[in-house]
């Protein structure tokens, strides 16, 4: 199965959150509501330099994402 880079989640038990799934390494949900990371890998010390340069991006097209797909609501 081919997936999204990005899906949108939500959940009635957390009905202020919006979540951002990012589907490829590093992969992460993001909480928008707050910006905390749940990450789905497991890093090492040898990763850390690349999760951090990762990270960053991530996050940035992760919210750039979320921005686009509500746009498109508005329309």
């Amino acid at each position: 199965m081919s997936l999204p880079k990005f899906i949108l989640g939500d959940n009635t038990e957390f009905p202020n959150a919006i979540y951002v799934i990012h589907t490829e390494f590093p992969r992460f949900i993001i909480n928008l509501e707050n910006d905390e990371v749940e990450w789905f890998e497991d890093f090492d010390a040898e990763d850390q330099k690349e999760l951090e340069a990762e990270t960053e991006t991530a996050i940035s097209e992760a919210t750039a994402f979320y921005d686009a797909e509500v746009a498109k609501y508005d329309e």
